[in-house]
């Protein structure tokens, strides 16, 4: 029983510190559920569906706060959409499939401990070429392991300097929304294998999703929570690349 609770905690706090910075959060539920020693065949679904419920929510958020730029998302989403599906029908072994995780836990873990602020002084043209072939590459990554993908789209829109934070946000949001709904499509075609404590995992994820972008998308500054975040995504990633549990 206190372990359901403590990871009912951290879900909430997890879904609130994603969504507070436009993310659904899929990279830190799978970090969650792999610490918890959930199974892939389970993660992955949940994580997608958990996902949609968030990023949607921070989206709204973000988007009534005049940030998303249809111009900067649309080259993404047109490579990332169908490849996130493609994705989704493949089944990596479970042995495969944890590596490539915690690999890409590192990602969240560089951008909450050392890119938490990233300060864009001035905004360049995003490249419609280059942003549709990393759409291709993220969507696939989203589909196969269960992300979402704004964990990484976001350090490249930052980095190439095409957007500033809260513009990332809502960029991210909205295309974590996109990923996740194509590669749980992609889940329900192959049979999906939900836990059955999926009502709960939704009705906190959303309350925190919920929480998060509201103070997101305002002045609001999560530095204590990202670095708890981190320390997480750490644990669940030295768990995922070094031990067999």
């Amino acid at each position: 029983m206190e372990t359901i609770i403590l990871f009912y905690i951290l879900l909430f706090l997890v879904a609130f510190l994603y969504s507070s910075v436009g993310h659904g959060g899929a990279s830190g539920y799978l970090a969650l559920m792999a610490i918890f020693s959930f199974s892939p065949e389970i993660m992955k679904p949940t994580a997608l569906l958990l996902n949609l419920f968030v990023s949607l929510t921070s989206f709204i958020q973000f988007y009534r706060g005049k940030h998303f730029n249809w111009k900067i998302f649309l080259p993404f989403a047109i490579g990332s959409i169908p490849m996130a599906f493609f994705g989704g029908l493949k089944t990596p072994n479970e042995d495969l499939y944890k590596k490539i995780l915690g690999i890409l836990l590192i990602i969240p873990i560089v951008r909450f401990l050392f890119f938490a602020n990233i300060k864009v002084e001035e905004i360049k043209k995003s490249n419609f070429i280059l942003s549709v072939l990393i759409g291709v590459i993220i969507g696939f990554l989203s589909g196969l392991i269960g992300i979402g993908g704004g964990i990484i789209l976001s350090p490249v829109l930052l980095l190439l300097k095409w957007a500033d934070m809260k513009q990332t946000a809502a960029i991210s949001a909205l295309f974590i929304f996109v990923n996740s709904m194509s590669g749980f499509i992609a889940q329900i075609i192959k049979g999906i294998d939900f836990s059955a404590d999926m009502y709960a995992y939704v009705a906190i994820a959303f309350v925190g999703g919920l929480c998060g972008a509201y103070f997101g998308s305002l002045k609001f500054k999560q530095n204590i929570l990202q670095y708890l975040l981190a320390l997480v995504l750490i644990v669940a990633s030295y768990k995922l690349l070094f031990t067999s549990a």
